[in-house]
C-alpha cells in the first residue's frame, strides 16, 4: 500500500522560512547598547551611587558643624526690685549682664572632630564600595543581554539548520527513499526549533529591558555590539587589604575607636566660664564679676555609653575579621572559577569544532543515503548544544571576572584584551 505525499508540508516548510526571515530582519533597526567602558563613565548617575555620595556628603557636613564651637550665652539679671521698704521700687536696683561661654576642657572639640572625620572617611569607603558594586551589577546586565542575544542567533542558526534538514527529509520522502513517518517527524522537529526561537527571542527581550533600565538609557536597545563576553582574563595577583569590604570595615572599626574617645570626653565635667558688669543704683556704681561653674560628677558619668562604644567597637572589630575570611575565601573562589572558565571555554570551542565538522559529515551522508534521519537528528542537536554550551562558558567566565573584579575594586575587564 502506497501513500500520496501531499504538498502541505513544503508549504509548511515554506512559511517557516517566511518567519525565519521575519525574526532575522526584525531586529535591523536595533539600537545597539553603548560600550561597556562608556556605560561605567555614567554610573555615577546610578540611584545607588547618588545615595551613597548624598550620605558622604552629609558626612562632610557633620565634620563641618564638630567644627563649631558652643555658642556664648548671654543672661541679664536684676537683683533688689519689686519688693518692700527700701527695695519697693527699682531705686535700689543691681543689674548684672553676663556672658557664659563653654570652653570645652578635655579636648572635647579635638575628639568630636576626629570622630566626625573618621566617619566621613568610612562614608567616603562606602561610596567607594556602592559604585563598585553597581559597576558589577552594570557588567552583569550587560554580559547576560550579550548571552541572551548570542542565544537567539543560536536559535536563528538551529531554525535554519532544522529547515534545511527537514526539506532534504521532505524531498526523500517525495522520492519514495523514506516513508512518510519521516516527513512529520521532520515538522515537529521544525516546529519545535520555532518555539525555541520564539523562547529566545523572549528571554533577549526581558534581558535588553533590563540592560536598558540598569544603564540608564532614554530609549531602549535592542543589540549589544561591546562584546564582554570574548574578552579574555587577567589574572592578576590578589591583594586582601585593597578589597573595598575590607576597607569599608577598617573604616567602621576606626570611627567606633573615635566615638569611645567622644563619650569619654562627655563623660567629663563641662567647665563654663562667666563674665559680668554689674550696675547698683543706690550706690551709682559699677562693678565687674568673673566666675566658673561645672556640673558634680556624682551621678552621670556616662558611663552606660562608654561602654556601648566599646561594644561596638568590639562588634566592628569581628566584622573587619570576618570581611578578611570572606574576602580571602571568595578571591579564591573567583580566581579558581576564572581558571576553570577559560578551559572550560577552550573545551567548548574545541567542542564546536568537532560538532560542526560531525554535522556537515551527516548531512552528507543523509543526502547520499548512508545515513538516517535519527543520526542527522543526533549530529544536529550535538551541534546545537555545543554551541549554546561555548555561550555558557563565556558567560561564567565574564561572572567570574566580575566577581574578582568586585572584590578587588576594580572595574571588570579593565585592560582585558578581545
Amino acid at each position: 500500500m502506497s501513500f500520496k505525499i501531499m504538498r502541505p508540508p513544503r508549504l509548511a516548510v515554506s512559511c517557516a522560512w517566511a518567519g525565519l526571515m521575519a525574526a532575522t530582519m526584525g531586529p535591523a533597526w536595533a539600537e545597539p547598547a553603548p560600550p561597556f567602558a562608556q556605560l561605567v563613565e555614567q554610573i555615577e548617575q546610578a540611584p545607588a551611587s547618588r545615595e551613597a555620595a548624598a550620605l558622604e556628603d552629609a558626612a562632610s557636613a557633620r565634620v563641618l558643624q564638630a567644627r563649631a564651637r558652643p555658642n556664648p550665652i548671654i543672661g541679664i539679671e536684676t537683683e533688689n526690685v519689686l519688693g518692700s521698704g527700701l527695695y519697693s521700687g527699682f531705686s535700689n536696683a543691681e543689674t548684672t549682664l553676663s556672658v557664659s561661654q563653654d570652653l570645652e576642657l578635655w579636648n572635647r572639640r579635638g575628639v568630636r572632630i576626629g570622630a566626625a572625620r573618621a566617619e566621613a572617611d568610612a562614608a567616603a569607603v562606602r561610596r567607594d564600595l556602592a559604585v563598585t558594586d553597581a559597576v558589577g551589577r552594570l557588567a552583569t546586565v550587560y554580559a547576560e543581554a550579550e548571552a541572551a542575544q548570542r542565544r537567539f542567533q543560536l536559535a536563528e542558526e538551529a531554525l535554519e539548520l532544522t529547515l534545511a534538514d527537514t526539506n532534504a527529509s521532505l524531498a526523500q520522502v517525495e522520492e519514495g527513499r523514506q516513508p512518510r513517518l519521516r516527513a512529520v517527524q521532520a515538522e515537529a522537529e521544525a516546529a519545535s526549533a520555532r518555539a525555541t526561537l520564539d523562547e529566545a527571542r523572549a528571554d533577549m527581550d526581558a534581558a535588553f529591558v533590563s540592560l536598558t533600565v540598569m544603564a540608564m538609557l532614554s530609549s531602549p536597545v535592542t543589540a549589544v555590539a561591546d562584546s564582554l563576553l570574548d574578552r579574555t582574563e587577567v589574572l592578576t595577583a590578589p591583594s586582601n587589604e585593597q578589597a573595598p569590604a575590607i576597607k569599608a570595615a577598617e573604616a567602621e572599626r576606626l570611627a567606633a575607636e573615635r566615638r569611645i574617645r567622644v563619650e569619654r570626653s562627655l563623660g567629663r565635667p563641662d567647665v563654663t566660664a562667666n563674665v559680668g558688669v554689674r550696675r547698683s543704683q543706690m550706690d551709682d556704681a559699677t562693678s565687674f564679676t568673673l566666675g566658673f561653674s561645672l556640673p558634680l560628677p556624682f551621678f552621670d558619668q556616662n558611663r552606660g555609653n562608654i561602654q556601648a562604644a566599646q561594644a561596638e567597637l568590639r562588634a566592628t572589630e569581628a566584622r573587619l575579621e570576618a570581611a578578611r575570611q570572606d574576602v580571602r575565601a571568595q578571591q579564591g573562589a573567583a580566581v579558581a572559577r576564572l581558571k576553570a572558565s577559560a578551559s572550560r571555554v577552550s573545551a567548548a570551542d574545541a567542542g564546536v569544532a568537532s560538532a560542526e565538522e560531525a554535522y556537515q559529515l551527516s548531512r552528507i551522508g543523509f543526502e547520499s543515503g548512508r545515513i538516517s534521519q535519527l543520526e542527522l537528528l543526533t549530529s544536529r542537536s550535538a551541534l546545537i548544544s555545543a554551541r549554546t554550551a561555548a555561550v555558557d562558558a563565556r558567560l561564567a567566565r565574564a561572572g567570574a571576572e566580575i566577581d574578582l573584579a568586585r572584590l578587588e575594586g576594580r572595574t571588570p575587564f579593565e585592560g582585558d584584551q578581545k
